[in-house]
């Protein structure tokens, strides 16, 4: 019996990989068959009127964040020609912000309609998205301190060195595939990277070249020179559109037309974006870039952050109870799902998560970056609570249980008045340092846009070009936070260990 259910299991599976195997070789064709004649992408994006634009806000002068009137604002050439890109499809612009290495994906899970981020149009991007014409082409520099002017006056010169660049990027690509004998750095923000270079974790950053020039001239000791790099054949910048989107690829050609014949972007884009770079030397630059100038910026980067932990606590804890009475069960249904949550979620990193709930269940359901972020940090911490709650009601004695049972209280009330109110006791510290530590790993939620504290201290490093003061700040900050739930939750502990 047990052998013939196991070869209609063995057909079952045949089956289904037969359908998967078809559906990946049959479903491109047809993808491709529809969208070469018409797709109905700009048509639902004018239906909806807005376009949504993903961006990483780090890199002058393409797209970078300025403080305006106490509100965080991206500014740039790519953001002028998003805007004139919205503005002939008729609709309006929406900007949304995430690390550089995300927004491909994003673009393909349709979290956003569009990017532009002074991305290369290359063979390998070309094949997973389908580009507009290139818009702007510039060459490679790098940055370097001014104290190694004289030494390095190429990538050549940084043999047995490092060089950073940012992932994702084609300069990283250049880093790798020609400066082999340098030792290869990538972050994920061009802002780490200027603050690696100060810190001499690095000795040169590999960047566009009006990127580099933005920096040098706003960070003191640094300068930009020309990296020397071989052409691999880089197209220039030019903006990604979701794969078959010819529509919306054909009306941002348009707009890229309009601009090439008017020379839009050194008369009037470059210069606007010159306008927001101050070098930071003046008594008002100064005064503007100061860590009090941006005090909205960490208030609110704690509110968001304080909302999340708590929410997640909450479900965390909720969530937690639920696993661990399912796994102290005799059903073995309710046992097996226990243990195989657990031990899946704690397996996992909380990141890959996070990215998995708001990108991959982003192709079924659009799920906003704020819920997603809580989401996964409450299914995570859920899962460890889940132990800690375990571990205090399996040390209550048997005997108080046999007791109750006895005197005729029921499974559910001998659990509810006799165990967990003895459990929690136990566990209360455990519980303090899981709530704890959940304050800090949610800074996490930062990867997907949250603006929570670590994403608002990007902005200013961003925006003020200082890379160490906005981190001490942030890291006072989670200190006051941690400290002050550690105070409360000893409280509690005491009046628990009175009662």
């Amino acid at each position: 019996m047990g052998e013939n259910k196991m070869k209609k299991l063995m057909k079952w599976l045949m089956v289904v990989a037969a359908l998967v195997v078809t559906m990946m070789v049959t479903a491109p064709a047809t993808s491709h068959a529809d969208t070469t004649a018409s797709d109905q992408y700009l048509t639902n994006v004018k239906a909806k009127g807005e376009l949504v634009v993903g961006t990483s806000p780090d890199f002058p002068p393409y797209e970078f964040t300025k403080n305006i009137n106490g509100k965080s604002k991206v500014v740039g050439m790519d953001i002028e020609i998003a805007k004139k890109v919205a503005h002939d499809m008729g609709v309006k612009l929406v900007i949304r912000r995430m690390d550089f290495d995300s927004l491909l994906v994003a673009l393909q899970t349709g979290k956003v309609d569009m990017v532009i981020a002074g991305m290369s149009k290359t063979p390998k991007r070309a094949k997973s998205v389908d580009f507009s014409e290139v818009y702007y082409k510039a060459g490679e520099d790098l940055v370097i301190k001014k104290a190694d002017q004289g030494k390095i006056k190429s990538y050549k010169d940084l043999a047995g060195k490092g060089i950073g660049a940012q992932t994702g990027s084609i300069q990283y690509n250049l880093v790798k595939n020609q400066a082999t004998k340098s030792t290869l750095k990538g972050m994920d923000k061009d802002t780490d990277l200027i603050l690696a270079l100060q810190t001499n974790k690095i000795d040169a950053i590999a960047l566009d070249q009006p990127t580099a020039e933005a920096y040098a001239k706003n960070t003191q000791g640094l300068v930009a020179i020309n990296a020397h790099f071989k052409d691999e054949g880089a197209q220039g910048s030019a903006i990604a559109f979701p794969k078959g989107a010819q529509s919306m690829v054909a009306s941002a050609n348009k707009s890229i037309d309009t601009i090439k014949s008017q020379n839009l972007i050194h008369k009037k884009y470059l210069p606007e974006a010159g306008k927001y770079l101050s070098t930071g030397h003046s008594k008002s630059a100064k005064a503007a870039n100061s860590m009090w100038a941006y005090k909205d910026f960490f208030v609110a980067g704690v509110g968001y952050t304080l909302m999340i932990s708590a929410v997640s606590v909450v479900l965390g804890f909720l969530l937690g109870t639920l696993l661990a009475l399912m796994r102290l069960s005799k059903n073995k249904f309710a046992n097996a799902i226990s243990v195989s949550y657990i031990e899946f979620v704690r397996g996992t990193p909380l990141m890959v998560q996070i990215l998995f709930i708001y990108f991959g269940l982003g192709l079924v359901v659009n799920i906003p970056a704020l819920l997603s972020g809580i989401i996964a940090v409450s299914l995570n911490s859920g899962a460890y609570v889940a132990e800690v709650i375990r571990s205090g009601i399996n040390s209550i004695a048997v005997g108080q249980t046999e007791a109750a049972r006895s005197l005729g209280l029921s499974r559910g009330m001998t659990m509810r008045f006799i165990v967990l109110p003895q459990a929690m006791k136990n566990i209360w510290p455990a519980l303090g340092n899981e709530f704890v530590s959940l304050i800090k790993e949610s800074s996490i939620v930062s990867i997907i846009g949250v603006k929570d504290l670590i994403y608002q201290s990007r902005i200013v490093q961003a925006d003020t070009y200082r890379g160490v003061m906005p981190l001490i700040i942030t890291m006072i900050l989670y200190f006051i936070m941690t400290f002050g739930l550690s105070r409360l939750m000893k409280f509690f502990e005491g009046r628990m260990t009175h009662e």
